[in-house]
């Protein structure tokens, strides 16, 4: 007699008191989101004709399946703990799915469906076993570290590639009963050889599918249908003891779970999404299943490419479709394959419409072979109030979700973008980012720019934020109203009020202005002041456009800046690197907020604080470099003034590269355009020997990488233009001398090209 192999009863011979299954259940061993599958589950349910369909899945979800007639995939089954509602999982469907036809044939034939895996209470919040064959969000893809069912069947079979044998078997494959029992004998192989991989976690799965299969072997008297991944098809041939399975599910963790359906994408389908049970190619099987009755899936792909080509303005002809349909029949022929595969498919689209240029082909492969959609739910699947709030806003301000980026504008003295800009803003602060300001683009104080992203996981950042409120402004205001209360730093609470007057939110803004005055009393540190006046300049200038009066967050920032001014040149006193940068970094800020908040007087403090630093004995050469420039900038200082600081900065031994790094931060415009003071740091860099280049390289190519691509052609333009008029005005060439000038200039600007 053989060996039993665990998790598998009765393979190689039926253990004391195991019972092989009965004949009127029907295993369907699949491969999640594989339209041969799903063809075939559906092809086997006709003929079956089962009272009640089995389903891989949380019995939790068994609640919400009524409400599959109204779900447009792809789509997911969310559930979460509700006591911890980040603890959750999704459970993907896609209209290819085999799972999805099984639900979808149930309910169409009024055939009872149940989910008969573990309970997601059992998995919700654990911590994922690398050697189990799925993750929380995957029903199933078969072992991934130690082992992958697909990779050794293809490589069994010859095949370097488990996508390419899965096609040739399984999706040009048209005897759905002969498929099914030999993707299932395979796998019972499979899990005979590599018994001792089989994880805790796939075991206990199996027991409780066993289970819920004997439960429905006594609820009904006619035919069962069991669809379930292939992998655990061989465990459900016989059944053990049912106190064989109890035991093995005692003690398993007992939450209360909450759940709904919620869109999904093909995006989050694919396996490079990070998805357990992902496939490479999600749009190109959504091709294969709407295109199977038809049988013209090569031609129609073709005439999809073209359009996606002719869409970014790239010549694809009808000719040019028409003859890669036949290059890709001719490859499918060549290769021994029943039909054209994606392999075939791309590979004609690259040669024929896309000249073999990559480029485009990309394109292709991110619109088709991955194809991102975004499925819908009905208005009657449950959710949480603050889902249906945003819901409600969605549809009022006319914003509907998208799985592909789209940029949109808005000017905020019109009311419905103003709201969207409000909107946006809040669920920012919920942690549900759907809207990232472009801050690359300047558009003045009415006006903003966003791009707007949906991703399915907001929805379990909704659930989370949920206890905050039921509404999209409470629960904002909850959240905002903590975090000013929990403030400990003056740069937090001047953050805090930023957006509470960007969310629009009066009790907010109230509670962030009380945190700035409390945080501010009790700090001593002049950077971490002058750190928070960015934040509170912008709220300044854009607190008018929000309801909120500028005047009295003026008050706020003068009161910082002259505290963080009167501090300034102590604290760039005898500090390390770390320390110094810091200080640069609110040096910079500050001078920002001043020009953009500040009145007269407040500015002239400020102008008074930079003189003082640069005067300042034993300060860090970094911020006094970049307090010279910004005064030099500003006029308060003449080239003359700055040429002999730079010449007597650059003299001393220690400090020079950290003062030319600081001054030279910034825009290089003025830089080449004034003469003198481009002599003195050009002839500072040439007179550097190899090691005292190599050991100021660091800091003069952060200073140099803040230039712009125009700018630093015009900084390498002036370099050239100086050594060819000190060539023409010497009678002798200097060669180590050039060279070394070249190289220096040519390790400079390395970085930042």
């Amino acid at each position: 007699m053989a060996r039993p192999v665990p998790g598998v009863p009765g393979r190689g011979g039926l253990m004391a008191r195991e019972q092989p299954l009965p004949e009127r259940v029907t295993l369907l061993g699949i491969r999640h989101h594989g339209p041969g599958s799903a063809r075939m589950v559906a092809a086997a349910l006709e003929a079956v004709r089962p009272e009640v369909v089995l389903i891989e899945g949380p019995p939790e979800g068994d609640a919400l399946l009524s409400h599959v007639p109204n779900l447009t995939p792809p789509v997911a089954l969310l559930l979460h703990d509700e006591a911890e509602p980040s603890q959750a999982a999704f459970w993907p469907f896609a209209e290819f799915s085999p799972e999805w036809r099984a639900m979808k044939w149930a309910h169409a034939h009024g055939v009872p469906v149940r989910f008969f895996d573990l309970p997601a209470a059992a998995s919700l919040g654990e911590p994922p076993d690398p050697d189990a064959p799925d993750a929380p969000d995957a029903p199933d893809a078969g072992p991934k570290a130690a082992l992958d069912p697909l990779g050794t069947l293809a490589e069994a079979a010859g095949f370097d590639d488990p996508e390419r044998w899965w096609e040739d078997v399984v999706e040009h494959h048209t005897d759905p009963e002969d498929l099914a029992e030999a993707v299932a004998e395979a796998m019972g192989a499979l899990r005979e050889e590599f018994a001792d991989q089989v994880d805790a976690r796939t075991l206990r799965r199996e027991a409780a599918m066993r289970q819920n299969v004997r439960q429905a072997l006594k609820d009904v008297e006619g035919p069962i249908a069991v669809v379930a991944g292939a992998w655990h098809v061989p465990a459900l041939r016989t059944l053990p003891p049912a106190s064989v399975d109890a035991a093995a599910l005692k003690g398993l963790p007992r939450k209360k779970v909450s759940g709904t359906w919620v869109p999904w994408s093909h995006g989050r389908l694919a396996s490079a999404s990070g998805y357990g049970a992902g496939i490479d190619s999600p749009g190109w099987y959504a091709h294969l299943w709407e295109c199977a009755e038809r049988g013209d899936a090569v031609p129609r792909w073709f005439a999809k490419a073209c359009a996606v080509l002719r869409a970014e303005d790239l010549p694809a002809s009808t000719a040019s479709a028409v003859e890669a349909v036949r290059l890709a029949d001719a490859l499918a022929a060549m290769r021994g394959r029943p039909s054209p595969g994606l392999s075939e498919v791309m590979e004609a689209s690259l040669a024929v419409l896309c000249g073999g240029d990559a480029t485009p082909l990309r394109l292709v492969h991110e619109q088709l072979v991955v194809g991102e959609r975004l499925g819908e739910v009905g208005d009657d699947v449950p959710t949480s109030p603050l889902a249906a709030d945003l819901a409600r806003l969605r549809k009022r301000l006319r914003l509907p979700a998208s799985a592909l980026a789209k940029p949109i504008r808005l000017d905020l003295r019109k009311d419905t973008d103003r709201e969207r800009s409000k909107l946006l803003r809040r669920l920012e602060v919920l942690d549900v980012p759907w809207g990232t300001p472009d801050t690359t683009r300047t558009l003045g104080t009415f006006a903003e720019a966003w791009q707007l992203h949906w991703k399915p996981e907001f929805e379990v950042a909704l659930a989370v934020a949920a206890r905050h409120g039921t509404t999209v402004e409470a629960a904002a205001r909850t959240v905002l109203v903590t975090g000013a209360g929990d403030a400990t730093r003056v740069v937090d609470a001047a953050e805090s009020l930023s957006r509470s007057v960007g969310c629009e939110i009066p009790e907010a803004v109230a509670a962030s202005r009380q945190a700035l005055d409390r945080c501010a009393a009790a700090a001593t540190d002049a950077l971490e002041l002058l750190a928070a006046l960015p934040d509170l300049a912008t709220t300044v200038r854009y607190g008018s456009v929000r309801g909120t009066d500028p005047e009295l967050l003026r008050v706020a920032l003068h009161g910082l800046l002259a505290r963080g001014a009167v501090g300034l040149p102590l604290a760039c006193r005898g500090v390390d690197e770390d320390t110094a940068e810091r200080a640069v970094k609110a040096v910079e800020g500050a001078d920002d907020a001043v020009r953009l908040a500040a009145d007269e007087e407040h500015r002239d403090t400020w102008q008074r604080a930079l003189k003082s630093l640069v005067r300042m004995p034993d300060a860090h050469g970094l911020p006094t470099g970049r307090a010279t420039r910004l005064l030099w900038e500003t006029g308060a200082l003449d080239s003359d003034e700055v040429a002999a600081r730079l010449h007597r900065a650059v003299s001393l031994a220690s400090g020079a590269t950290a003062f030319v790094a600081g001054f030279l931060r910034g825009s290089a415009s003025l830089l080449t355009a004034d003469s003198r003071l481009f002599g003195v740091v050009d002839e500072w860099l040439t007179g550097l020997s190899g090691a005292d280049f190599a050991a100021a390289l660091p800091l003069l190519r952060r200073a140099v990488g803040e230039f712009s691509p125009p700018e630093r052609r015009m900084l390498g333009d002036r370099v050239r233009g100086t050594a060819a008029g000190g060539a023409a005005a010497s009678s002798e060439w200097d060669e180590e001398l050039a060279a070394r000038l070249v190289g220096h200039v040519r390790d400079l600007l390395a970085a930042s090209t």
